[in-house]
């Protein structure tokens, strides 16, 4: 069987630059790992290989910098990674990055059909959960998402188990479709030596808007029907206000209450009687 894993590398920590022009995420110099789901979902891909045998594929979409994230995620059993890098992929939103990944699949599926696709649920960098859905739109494969636990995987069909808002749900689809996986489908491995060794000088495949017929205006900036007014970090909080009330509990207490009127977190019930209720 063929598993492809769209896998992103994301910012590690809150070291997040903004270009106030475009108001996109500056990435160059900020450290960076797997995207925490998209990892969950390569693992469940290994697992699969090994289980019923096959071939795992890694695509990913980002600059140059990004071939470290998809090396590190060959040295946990991925047997081939592709890197789709061009200055005229950047400020792709979910629709547009979709398009670029869906066109790059639909090409390793021409020659090496593919079974199941796994993406995570989100991007912890964008949160929109809208990506793997849009990449199962355009390849029309039965999408199943917020995917727990892979139930059952045979030739023709996969079952799994989905979370959602009001419990969990087990789908059957026929193949090939898309999962889109929770954190809690697996528990990740870690890498071995032999895979490190082969990994480290590993590299992997890189295509550019060159490498297929992409459509320029379905990508990037210009295929991006989201726009982003403005972007900032929220103020800090400051400290709130402590009062002692061990040495004055009867007048602690009414400061208390009249800071809670003077807020208007209770409010006063003019219609009352005697309008103190």
């Amino acid at each position: 069987m063929h598993f492809v894993v769209c896998l992103k590398q994301v910012p590690d920590t809150s070291e997040v630059r903004i270009d106030p022009v475009t108001n996109t995420l500056m990435r160059e110099g900020v450290p960076s790992i797997i995207n925490p789901y998209d990892a969950h979902g390569l693992e469940e891909a290994i697992r699969l290989k090994e289980k019923v045998g096959g071939k795992v594929t890694i695509v990913s979409m980002g600059p140059p910098q990004a071939k470290e994230a998809l090396k590190k995620a060959m040295s946990f059993g991925a047997d081939r990674a592709i890197l789709l890098s061009d200055r005229a992929f950047g400020g792709s939103d979910s629709l547009a990055t979709a398009y670029i990944l869906s066109s790059a699949l639909l090409k390793i599926h021409e020659t090496e059909p593919i079974d199941l696709v796994f993406t995570g649920k989100e991007a912890i960098d964008g949160d929109t959960a809208q990506t793997g859905p849009g990449i199962a739109q355009r390849l029309g494969f039965p999408q199943l998402t917020y995917a727990i636990r892979v139930k059952e995987l045979t030739d023709t069909t996969v079952t799994v188990e989905r979370k959602t808002e009001s419990g969990r749900q087990v789908v059957q689809s026929q193949l090939p479709a898309l999962l889109t996986v929770e954190k809690e489908l697996n528990d990740l491995r870690y890498a071995t030596l032999p895979n490190m060794m082969k990994a480290a000088a590993y590299e992997p495949e890189m295509w550019d808007a060159k490498t297929l017929p992409f459509d320029a205006t379905q990508m990037g900036l210009k295929g991006s029907p989201t726009s982003v007014s403005r972007i900032f970090a929220p103020p800090s909080r400051t400290g709130g206000e402590i009062m002692d009330g061990m040495k004055d509990p009867a007048g602690t207490a009414a400061s208390v209450v009249q800071k809670i009127f003077q807020q208007n977190i209770i409010m006063v019930n003019p219609l009352a009687k005697g309008g103190k209720h």
